[in-house]
């Protein structure tokens, strides 16, 4: 009885910091209904054609719901989650690069994929932020990767 009690406190703190985890994620997250790229399917920009998900075919990851195209692509993300997540959560990449990091909302065909890593942007009003990315990508993503990483410490 014993081990069965403790069994059992384990898994409840597991599940603690499980719940901890997918609640800072959706707060760090970028998401409209609760899901992910406005609900386009995540593996649809690695074939360079960005395409909306269905709803009936979803997939919820730490918190964070997608919806994809077929039950393959579906099959494909839940093996590796990690490789087709969007970058910075789906928030505009180069809001990220500025002296003032903010976090604003991207357009989910405006994007780009760099080494490997989907990183979206804003697009609106004459306004492509991608294009200011390029203009000195390396710098853009150090920048964003550093204060992405003092965003999501607080």
């Amino acid at each position: 009885m014993k081990k069965l009690i403790a069994l059992i406190s384990i898994i409840c703190l597991i599940s603690n910091v499980f719940a901890q985890d997918e609640a800072t994620r959706k707060k760090h997250y970028s998401l409209s209904d609760n899901v992910a790229l406005s609900g386009y399917d995540p593996l649809t920009y690695f074939a360079k054609k960005p395409f909306p998900g269905k709803k009936s075919i979803a997939y919820t990851h730490l918190g964070i719901t997608y919806y994809f195209i077929n039950e393959k692509s579906r099959s494909i993300f839940k093996a590796n989650p990690s490789k087709y997540e969007p970058a910075y959560g789906g928030w505009c990449a180069y809001a990220l690069a500025k002296k003032k990091p903010e976090k604003m909302e991207a357009d989910p065909e405006t994007y780009k994929i760099v080494n490997g890593k989907l990183y979206v942007f804003y697009n609106s009003f004459g306004i492509n932020t991608v294009k200011k990315w390029n203009k000195n990508e390396e710098k853009s993503k150090a920048t964003a990767d550093k204060n992405w990483g003092i965003i999501i410490s607080k």
